[in-house]
């Protein structure tokens, strides 16, 4: 079980930190000192090292996570903090998902194509999906260490 908890936090730990800092450090920073065609090109070489990490950990998260469930008995025995916690770190999965074979592969190919102004749309959208992953990611972390305490 111990090992388990540790892949699962240090699965979260990646993903959601890799998030916070692309979102709130890496993004203003790029966008203070490049110009586009510096800036895509240096967001398509991150997301292309970061999100094999982002795979491993949704693999990480998801295997340990329902080992732990069905350790316990399953999904009957488990208290409305751990169904809310599931719920959300599926729902940041899709998201993660649409991110990458949507409007990621758009974007790698308008970098391609130097269509800048296309690379930017798209990597605007990758920005509002990424922080609406980081709150719901923050928002899981709260409930998976607090809800037993919060959530009745």
């Amino acid at each position: 079980m111990s090992l388990a908890i540790a892949l699962h936090v240090l699965s979260v730990v990646v993903w959601v930190g890799g998030m916070f800092f692309a979102h709130q450090a890496l993004r203003p920073a790029a966008v203070e000192v490049l110009e586009p065609p510096l800036r895509l090109p240096l967001w398509v070489a991150t997301f292309k090292r970061f999100f094999p990490w982002v795979w491993l950990a949704i693999s990480l998260i998801l295997i340990s996570g329902y080992w732990m469930i069905f350790k316990f008995g399953g999904f009957g025995n488990l208290p409305l903090y751990i169904h809310i916690m599931n719920g959300l770190g599926l729902l940041m999965m899709a998201i993660y998902l649409h991110v990458f074979f949507a409007p990621y592969k758009r974007l790698k190919k308008a970098v391609s194509a130097e269509n800048w102004p296309e690379g930017g749309k798209q990597l605007a959208k990758i920005r509002m999906m990424v922080g609406i992953n980081t709150i719901l990611g923050l928002l899981t972390i709260a409930i998976a260490t607090g809800g037993r305490y919060l959530i009745h």
